[in-house]
């Protein structure tokens, strides 16, 4: 159960030299200090003109990192924004590679840290404040959007999150969620790993906690929406999914498995969509860690000496393709789907 959404505590965002070519892949990273209360570290992924010097991130014993170009001068011109929120235990290194993918194609990518619940900050009192992982993505438009620089589109942004990240996504988009349904729903479905982190952050155990968690934590600004194998689906009310006016792309890792089933998770988000306006899609063979980092030979055995029971981090499931295949059929079903929503900025 506690690596469901996990833990990745290895150094992600670790940098080291590489020599492959990064494609005009700019990256660089940021600091949200304008609340001191929960400063916010932040990266962002962007069309560059330039092509060396090379920089591999995110590379580590376990674990395949991308080639990137540090503080390239970004490309001329408008680009669409697409913001990306990681799962529990995770942090805004684990989805680099679709990042890449998309910045090749044109996109500015912004990640942030959800303080909390990152693998280097797993604080259950901050971590309960499940609300702010919508607003820290606000935030993070709001800086990116206003920096010249990255010449980044506001009036259509793109949002993607995976498993805790998904719900972030659906959030941002609009849905409502209501904790008290949520909590009710966990009285039957307590096997699922969405119950049981929320059950371990305490969120939602005060009056004030459940009124934040079941406010409009929307922004307008957001013009598509992807949830990656989502968890917590069953908080958000029908009539606010079916109220949505945002496109929504779901992905399921399959039909899950007893902790992240698709039809408790994903198919439930999906089916209370409007009409026309969402799509679903289940990645046969995938787990839920599939939309995470490759992982290098040897990595499951590195992982269990590291912390015994993360080793399904690199189980690739039942998909005879390997995960670098996934990850190729998930960035095109993204890319289709945003060029579609988004359009041209």
């Amino acid at each position: 159960m506690r690596i469901l959404f996990l833990l990745l505590a290895l150094a992600v965002m670790a940098t080291s030299g590489g020599a492959a070519r990064a494609d005009g892949v700019g990256f660089r990273r940021l600091s949200l200090a304008e609340m001191p209360e929960r400063p916010l570290e932040a990266a962002v992924w962007y069309p560059t003109p330039a092509s060396d010097p090379q920089t591999l991130i995110g590379d580590n014993a376990a674990l395949v990192g991308e080639s990137v170009i540090v503080d390239a001068a970004p490309a001329v011109g408008r680009h669409r924004l697409v913001v990306l929120s990681h799962g529990f235990g995770g942090n805004l290194g684990n989805q680099a590679w679709l990042a890449v993918t998309l910045a090749r194609h044109g996109f500015v990518v912004a990640a942030v840290n959800h303080p909390g619940t990152t693998s280097r900050n797993l604080k259950p009192d901050t971590g309960a404040r499940l609300w702010e992982r919508p607003r820290d993505l606000s935030r993070l438009i709001d800086r990116i959007t206003r920096d010249p620089a990255f010449g980044a589109d506001a009036d259509k942004v793109g949002v993607i999150g995976h498993s805790l990240g998904g719900w972030t996504a659906v959030a941002l988009a609009g849905g409502r969620f209501d904790p008290t349904r949520f909590a009710a729903d966990c009285e039957v479905h307590a096997q699922l790993a969405a119950c049981e982190i929320f059950g371990r952050l305490e969120a939602g155990s005060t009056v004030e906690a459940r009124a934040l968690l079941a406010g409009d934590l929307g922004d307008r600004r957001v013009g598509a929406a992807v949830a990656l194998d989502l968890g917590l689906a069953r908080g958000f009310t029908p009539e606010s999914l079916a109220a949505l006016k945002v496109p929504v792309l779901v992905m399921s890792a399959g039909e899950g498995d007893a902790q992240v089933p698709a039809a408790l998770e994903s198919r439930y988000l999906a089916a209370h969509l409007p009409f026309g306006s969402g799509r679903y899609i289940a990645l046969a063979g995938a787990t839920h860690f599939t939309f995470l980092p490759l992982c290098k030979p040897g990595a499951v055995a590195l992982l269990e000496a590291e912390q015994h029971g993360d080793g399904p981090v690199c189980h690739n499931g039942t998909a005879a393709e390997g995960r670098a295949d996934l990850h190729a059929q998930v960035a095109e079903a993204v890319l289709n789907f945003l060029n579609a929503e988004l359009g041209t900025p």
